[in-house]
């Protein structure tokens, strides 16, 4: 089985998909707004933009906002990367001194607008974002509108598996081809951002075949002894070599999360079946740890926000709210049986 057929068959924890349905039918039917979780200080050398993009590419809108206030790419900010094939609205950062001073308000170009402008102190760093909100439009539902009904409403007390969606693997996996090809011959690709992606993508195709196991095992969404553990919303984690009735408890009311291997260099244990994974996936085990990158641990489940919907004839519409680093295609996979065959190049941070 391929890869790309290894990521459409990855398994659902609430009973199979309730249907199919056609996702992004117009970019307008994928909406995504940033949650910073903070606003501009008002003061400072920098200007936060909020701009509002469609059809286009955040990397390339941060070279386009440095081509108009003339200065260099590297001095523009954001906080993540956000679909191409959607409406997105997401905050940049570039110096108050480039070429338009504050004068950004109204500023387009071609797939974007910005649409709001304020004195900040900082400049944006990858990852200074709280979440995203998503309005997902899903048209030519077919399936049985109580079965959706009953999985949204198991959505939303029980999360979902926090797989990395298709983006995370670039079209036709292209990054994780990229990184097999990296780690065979030893000669690292010239673009830094090529190399990242790279390295994002073998991280993120051991992570999803850890979870996929413990989802097919049932416990994905329970701690084991040794467990280590996460803090919802929150990088920070801790070990559990007990799991008391405390803790058990935290973790059914989704405060706490059982966590996955983000891989890097050798950590100084391992539970066996993320072992045994990585050695099915040794040739990426192997760069990853070559490549130094720390090891670090992500949580196996994600809780949803906020989540509301309504279902008029074919047409359904999902409201929902995930913190930084959560794929929407995560809880649509657990929707319609199509979710993972349609999607952009770009990562949902």
């Amino acid at each position: 089985m391929s890869f790309l057929e290894e990521m459409a068959t990855l398994p659902c924890a609430h009973g199979g998909p309730a249907g199919r349905a056609q996702l992004r039918a117009t970019p307008e039917d994928f909406l995504v707004q940033e949650w910073l979780g903070w606003e501009a200080d008002g003061a400072g050398d920098h200007l936060l933009l909020k701009v509002r993009k469609r059809g286009a590419n955040t990397l390339w809108v941060a070279k386009q906002l440095a081509r108009l206030g003339k200065i260099d790419p590297r001095d523009v900010g954001f906080a993540g990367l956000k679909d191409r094939d959607a409406v997105a609205e997401q905050s940049f950062t570039l110096p108050a001194r480039s070429a338009l001073g504050e004068s950004w308000v109204g500023v387009a170009g071609e797939g974007f607008e910005v649409v709001g402008a304020a004195r900040h102190r900082r400049k944006l760093k990858r990852g200074a974002l709280k979440g995203n909100d998503f309005t997902l439009t899903l048209r030519a539902f077919s399936g049985d509108p109580k079965a959706m009904e009953q999985r949204l409403q198991a959505i939303a007390v029980d999360g979902v598996p926090n797989y990395f969606g298709p983006q995370r693997f670039g079209r036709d996996a292209g990054n994780l081809r990229t990184a097999l090809a990296w780690f065979a011959d030893g000669v690292a690709p010239a673009d830094r951002w090529q190399r990242g992606f790279a390295l994002s993508a073998a991280r993120a195709a051991i992570f999803n075949a850890v979870i996929a196991r413990r989802v097919s095992d049932g416990t994905w969404n329970r701690l084991l002894p040794g467990e280590v553990v996460n803090l919802d919303g929150s990088g920070s984690v801790f070990a559990a070599e007990v799991i008391d009735a405390a803790l058990a408890e935290r973790c059914a009311q989704l405060d706490i999360h059982p966590t996955g291997p983000m891989w890097g260099k050798p950590a100084p244990a391992i539970a066996p079946l993320e072992a045994e994974v990585a050695a099915r996936y040794e040739v990426l085990a192997r760069g990853l740890s070559n490549a130094g990158l720390e090891p670090e641990r992500r949580a196996l489940r994600i809780r949803v926000d906020r989540l509301e919907w309504t279902i008029a004839g074919d047409v359904v519409q999902l409201r929902f709210r995930l913190f930084r680093g959560a794929f929407a295609t995560a809880v649509l996979h657990e929707l319609i049986d199509n979710a993972f065959d349609q999607h952009a190049p770009e990562a949902e941070e």
